[in-house]
């Protein structure tokens, strides 16, 4: 088996929607830089994802130098939406957080209302650095996660999603499988580990960045959406019923936090420390 490395990187700048798979990306303290800075919600201030949404799968974002980002969508106009000036912000729910984010322009919010068939808003995370502290049973004093759901990267492996398409093969609903890794919607995929070694990985480096495991990350009805189509199936959530459970969580790939900052490429290798 070839040393362990990073085989890809992805960044979503607009969480729920599509992302990209940049060669390179800086790391802030709390994820990849431009990762979620942008969030749906809806008229409550709920945040808006796939799961009740799925169409947001068919939403393309490309990130812009600026910060700013354009949209595009099947039977929409693209529409480049900037970062909106922080002269005010409102209260944004994700999850039991409750977050300040600054409202973009309503001409976004007329976009995605159309695009989704539903009423919902775009705001924007303007300071990281202190808007949304990570759950403190993981987390460290003073740090902090963008609109990611609980913490700054996702890690996955290519040797487990091929032992789970291995395990999906032989299940009932083998006819959806193999499942491509956007699936899971990970920040950095590595190649070249057993399948499940990050099952006990706690500390690792991937190039001269150093990130804290902090835990297995439970999987969703997202997971059974299909990223092209935004059609929805049973798998893998039947197959990591049977083979990943931990507790009351289906289990795929392992949520990190930067112990340091630093540029990813990839090809970097990857070091397991603990």
């Amino acid at each position: 088996m070839p040393n362990p490395a990073l085989r890809s990187i992805h960044v979503h700048p607009l969480k729920a929607a599509r992302g990209h798979a940049p060669r390179e990306a800086v790391v802030e303290p709390w994820g990849l830089a431009g990762d979620r800075r942008w969030l749906l919600v809806d008229s409550d201030g709920r945040f808006v994802s796939q799961r009740p949404h799925p169409r947001m799968a068919l939403t393309a974002v490309e990130q812009l130098p600026d910060g700013g980002i354009r949209v595009s969508a099947p039977g929409l106009e693209p529409l480049t939406i900037a970062v909106p000036e922080p002269v005010g912000t409102v209260t944004v729910e994700i999850w039991r957080d409750k977050v300040e984010a600054v409202p973009a322009d309503p001409v976004a919010d007329a976009w995605f209302s159309a695009h989704l068939d539903a009423e919902v808003r775009l705001v924007h995370l303007d300071d990281p650095a202190k808007r949304r502290p990570i759950d403190p049973a993981y987390a460290k004093e003073g740090e902090t996660v963008s609109f990611a759901d609980g913490y700054p990267l996702l890690l996955t492996t290519l040797s487990s999603l091929d032992a789970l398409n291995s395990l999906i093969a032989q299940g009932d609903h083998a006819d959806e499988g193999p499942l491509p890794m956007n699936r899971f919607r990970p920040n950095v995929v590595v190649d070249g580990t057993p399948p499940w070694a990050e099952d006990d990985w706690s500390r690792l480096a991937i190039g001269d960045v150093t990130f804290r495991v902090t835990k297995m990350c439970g999987r969703c009805v997202v997971t059974t959406t299909d990223q092209d189509t935004a059609e929805r199936g049973k798998e893998p959530l039947r197959t990591l019923a049977r083979h990943r459970r931990f507790g009351d969580q289906l289990v795929f790939g392992q949520n990190l936090v930067p112990e340091s900052t630093g540029v990813l490429r990839v090809g970097d290798p990857v070091t397991i420390l603990e």
